[in-house]
């Protein structure tokens, strides 16, 4: 049985559009789509007796969220499949467990209460973080969430790190029908700055050529498993994180690699997912790669 896609849903805006973003893509993987909100008030009301027969105002408004999201879900795309859950946990515990059995998990970029901006939610950043499944988190304009440009971006750093991250990439790109953008930036050390401009740009051509052969190294398994796949590689010099936030401008979805280290609880990633977390103006989606 093939895993849901899962969504982390709380009533917001942001949510909201997470929800309409994931049925999009549920319907595109042949998946079914699992709405899971997260609500402490079991555990606080079970603390108390209770001995009166109306439901808790925290459950209602629990059980509301739920049922309206998958409403929503359900008048989007009547064919996908929609199950939703509350959860007694904090939202990301609760998200982290269901990560086990999910295909990915999908998030909104600011919870209820955020303000509204271009900084990423606690729980989003901390699930992107930490999950053993790809999280997408939904951010952008109307344009690049509702897949208006036709390209996917995939940033490749260390050929060690890029490989799932190449992987879901290429499936996204197939089953959108569209190009897959594959970027590789490149810098060069501060001291060849200082030195003839002959000589700077032979190095700079060599830096560029490393890239390019990596691009390449890495690309290779996917580009044959993947032919219809149109394969666009680009090696740009510049710091990584503002050449894919330059990429995410027009793009539909940015796909970036994050290791993941057994035994490690903290923030799992670098600056690369890190700035395209909080500032990416397309949705965005990390891989992990497991040591």
């Amino acid at each position: 049985m093939e895993l849901p896609l899962v969504v982390g849903v709380d009533g917001s805006d942001s949510s909201l559009e997470a929800v309409d973003w994931a049925v999009d893509e549920a319907a595109r993987l042949g998946l079914s789509l699992r709405l899971v909100h997260a609500s402490l008030w079991e555990r606080y009301e079970g603390a108390r007796p209770s001995f009166g027969t109306d439901r808790p105002a925290e459950e209602v408004m629990a059980q509301h969220i739920a049922a309206s999201c998958a409403e929503r879900a359900r008048l989007r795309n009547p064919e996908v499949k929609v199950s939703s859950d509350v959860l007694p946990d904090d939202a990301v515990t609760a998200l982290l467990h269901a990560a086990h059995e999910s295909f990915a998990l999908v998030t909104g970029s600011r919870g209820r209460g955020g303000i509204a901006g271009i900084l990423l939610g606690s729980v989003s950043l901390a699930v992107a973080a930490r999950a053993v499944c790809p999280v997408i988190v939904v951010r952008g304009g109307e344009p690049n969430r509702q897949g208006s440009f036709g390209r996917v971006v995939v940033g490749l750093g260390d050929s060690t790190e890029g490989t799932a991250a190449v992987r879901f990439a290429f499936h996204e790109a197939e089953t959108r029908g569209c190009a897959l953008h594959a970027v590789r930036a490149w810098r060069r050390p501060a001291q060849e700055h200082v030195v003839h401009p002959l000589i700077a740009d032979d190095a700079a051509g060599a830096h560029e050529e490393r890239a390019s052969a990596l691009l390449t190294d890495v690309l290779r398994d996917a580009v044959r498993n993947h032919p219809q796949v149109e394969v666009r590689r680009q090696a740009v010099e510049g710091p990584a994180h503002k050449v894919l936030l330059d990429a995410s401008s027009d793009a539909d979805l940015v796909v970036v690699g994050a290791r993941r280290h057994h035994g490690h609880v903290g923030l799992q990633f670098g600056r690369v997912a890190h700035a395209l977390l909080h500032h990416a103006e397309c949705p965005v989606a990390v891989v992990p790669q497991r040591d």
